[in-house]
């Protein structure tokens, strides 16, 4: 078999999943920009530099890549802040630096621009695709359950006093993004990140006044 016979038969299907992402990637940006109602299959295409078919050839309707677009940003936000929490480490050293790491880079995710888009496009479509919030929440979930993994191991290593890490966890989580949707105006504004080091450097704080050893 010839090197060009070997690799010519995965190029169609790399070219249809780089075709996929960039309409979701379109889609995404359109329907934050102007709403579900008011996106356009033709402006999603023309975004993609696609044809118009192309989007229907790949998603069938407008519904579904409506849901597409929100699951495809919702696991790259997961993916985001599972990298954050990852840099959680028990080992050694002060504490309070640690969560400040943590807790900016999370707070950092939150606030991205995309992640903002998200939640106000949720917001304003939740009654129409209600099954997209469970999508969301999800995300919500697994962060903060691999958020309390890591909070677990720092009070199996002696640095923290923890009876119940899941609420830890969610708390933890609450402490950084409450601060930040008043910030960020619930979506609307960016926050720069001096904002977003002092939402964390308050967070931690107040988390070690309730968990320290």
């Amino acid at each position: 078999m010839s090197a060009a016979t070997g690799t010519s038969p995965t190029r169609p299907a790399r070219g249809r999943i780089d075709k996929q992402q960039a309409v979701l990637a379109a889609a995404f940006a359109v329907f934050a920009r102007v709403g579900y109602a008011q996106a356009r299959v033709d402006e999603i295409a023309a975004e993609a530099k696609v044809a118009k078919a192309t989007v229907y050839n790949h998603f069938g309707d407008k519904d579904t890549l409506f849901r597409e677009a929100v699951r495809a940003l919702s696991d790259s936000a997961l993916a985001a802040n599972l990298a954050a929490v990852e840099r959680l480490e028990p080992a050694g050293g002060d504490v309070a630096a640690a969560l400040r790491d943590v807790g900016v880079h999370l707070a950092a995710c939150y606030c991205a621009e995309d992640s903002r888009a998200l939640r106000r496009l949720i917001c304003a479509e939740a009654a129409q695709f209600p099954d997209l919030l469970d999508v969301v929440d999800a995300v919500s979930t697994r962060v903060v359950r691999a958020l309390a993994d890591r909070l677990a191991r720092l009070a199996l290593a002696g640095a923290l006093r923890l009876d119940d890490p899941d609420m830890a966890a969610a708390q933890f989580a609450a402490l950084l993004s409450g601060p930040a949707d008043a910030r960020s105006r619930f979506g609307t504004r960016a926050v720069p990140e001096s904002e977003l080091r002092t939402i964390t450097d308050a967070a931690v704080t107040t988390f070690l006044a309730a968990y320290a050893r």
